[in-house]
Formats: C-alpha cells, structure tokens, sequence
C-alpha cells in the first residue's frame, strides 16, 4: 500500500506540475505584447553597413521627444546628434549603465549630462544591456532601434553587429517606452558630476 501511495502521490504531484506549468506558459504568452504589421522594418549589419548613421538620422528628425537606454556609449557622433537635438528643444533622456558610464573612461553619458540631456544611471542589475533609441513614441512616424548594437566606434568598425529599425510604428515605439520609464523610475538621476549618491551596489556578474 505504501508502494501505491507513494506512486499515486507522485503521479498527482506531477499532474499538479505540470498544470502550473502550463498556467505559467500560457501565463507568459498571454503576457506578451504581439503588434500588427505597419510602416517598414529595416535591418543592418555590421561590418558593413552604416548603423551609426543611420541612428544619427533618426534623431536629427526627432520633433518632440528621443529616449535612449545605453550600455556602452561612447559614440562621440551619436552623442552629438543628442546634444545637437537637445539644443534645439527636443527632449532628450538617456538611461545608461551605472559601470559602463562611470567606469569607462570614454563613456561620453557624463558629457552628455553635463550639456545638460537627462541622464539616469541604472545600477540595478548585473548589466543595463539595453541598446534602444526611440524617436517621438506619439508621433505618426515614430520609430524604435534596437539590437546588439552598443553606441560605440566598436561595434560600428570592428565587431559583428545587428539592428533592426520600425519605422512609422507607434504600438512598437510606445511598447519601447513604457519599459524605458519602467527602468528610469528605477534608475537615479545624474548630473555628470561625481557618483550618484543614491546608486545601489552592481550585483556581481
């Protein structure tokens, strides 16, 4: 008798499982934004093709607003285009990696912060991995890059990179924003000088 509870205990624990399973699965799917098809998707490779200018493009056509979340920065081109937009009364806001900004010595977010963009450092995982630039979420030809690119002169001249750009998307752009103010209302504030007070200690990676 033992034997049979013990086999009938295991098979309702694995039935039990297996349904939690797939509550949590379909849980997951349920959870996963899916948008229909509009305007135009460009992809780009690296070596090869000029990403960089690409993403300097799109925020010189900014109107209202550019959101960026940065790993590694240290495009100067790129951070010129986002301070050129800021003069000009774009809103601009960067989100940034906490190591990756105050550790590389050519990290150009500090200047960034300086001229006087927006800048929150995000300590708040082992890495701010994200690469995204959006461009006027609300707008009618609003767009969303994001990829393995890192806005570096490496990854444009050296490494193997990818990107892909919507184009004309809004759902897409403000899908990308709701997660870029989900990290800023995590991340802290920074004026380019010194080490954000608040900062919480990176996790080990």
């Amino acid at each position: 008798m033992r034997t049979a509870r013990t086999w009938a205990g295991g098979q309702i624990g694995r039935a039990i499982a297996g349904a939690l399973v797939a509550v949590a699965v379909a849980s997951a799917q349920a959870a996963t934004p899916a948008f229909a098809g509009a305007g135009t998707v460009e992809l780009a490779f690296t070596p090869g093709d000029a990403i960089d200018a690409s993403i300097v493009t799109a925020i010189a056509a900014a109107e209202r607003e550019v959101l960026v979340l940065a790993y590694a920065f240290t495009h100067p081109r790129i951070s010129r285009a986002l301070a050129a937009a800021h003069r000009r009364g774009i809103r601009v806001e960067l989100v940034a990696d906490r190591g990756q900004t105050l550790e590389l010595p050519q990290s150009v977010v500090p200047a960034l912060a300086r001229e006087g963009v927006a800048v929150w450092v995000d300590g708040n995982f082992g890495a701010a991995h994200n690469k995204v630039v959006i461009v006027d979420a609300d707008g009618p030809h609003a767009t969303t890059i994001t990829g393995s690119y890192n806005f570096t002169l490496a990854a444009q001249k050296r490494n193997a990179e990818n990107v892909v750009m919507f184009r004309d998307n809004p759902e897409v752009a403000r899908a990308y924003r709701a997660y870029f103010r989900r990290l800023q209302g995590k991340a802290q504030r920074w004026s380019g000088e010194g080490v954000p007070a608040t900062a919480k200690p990176r996790a080990a990676r």
